[in-house]
């Protein structure tokens, strides 16, 4: 009986080593690839070109692919929106600074955008191995999920963008702000 507990414990120890070592690459390119944000970007895309290129060319999976979008709808709600709601904050007692004596307080993300973009990769690349089980192929109109979707993309949207405005908060920031002084006065002395 030792002897068979002993051969399985051998022939698991490869496998967890091997996943140990292939977790630990993985995290390794990952922490590479934060740095590079329009680089990873880019890579997303791809995938996704990649996988809506599979939907058009078989034809169907339909359903993976609205679900696909609802859960991006779900992610890009996350992204848009801050970590501390106004509106729950306001409940409490604390509010958003009205006053220049206030205290100032940066847009925190509830998703940052890491974590956004890496699970609006890992959504396509599982969308994509769900295109080579049949058993995800449900046959539906497709035009009438596109229209749903859409719907509910402008409506969700309406109501983010809504909030963004009653709160004055801008979850966007292209770049560093530089604060530029005032030009040099010219040193010569001569008058016109």
């Amino acid at each position: 009986m030792e002897g068979v507990a002993s051969d399985a414990g051998s022939a698991v120890a490869p496998l967890a080593k091997w996943r140990d070592e292939f977790a630990r690459t993985f995290q390794y390119y990952l922490d590479r690839s934060t740095p590079n944000p329009v680089h990873r970007w880019l890579g997303t895309l791809a995938v996704a070109a990649i996988y809506v290129l599979r939907v058009y060319l078989v034809q169907g999976f339909y359903i993976v692919s609205y679900g696909l979008g609802i859960y991006i709808l779900n992610l890009l709600i996350g992204f848009l929106s801050p970590k501390v709601d106004p509106e729950l904050e306001a409940l409490d007692g604390a509010a958003l600074p009205t006053r220049g004596s206030d205290e100032f307080k940066p847009f925190i993300r509830r998703l940052p955008e890491f974590k956004f973009w890496y699970s609006i990769t890992k959504a396509f690349c599982v969308a994509f191995l769900m295109t080579f089980f049949s058993v995800f192929d449900v046959p539906v109109f497709w035009p009438i999920l596109l229209c749903y979707w859409i719907v509910l993309f402008v409506l969700t949207m309406k109501r983010q963008i809504m909030h963004m405005i009653k709160y004055k908060y801008v979850p966007f920031s292209i770049g560093k702000q530089r604060y530029v002084g005032k030009p040099a006065a010219s040193s010569s002395g001569s008058v016109d």
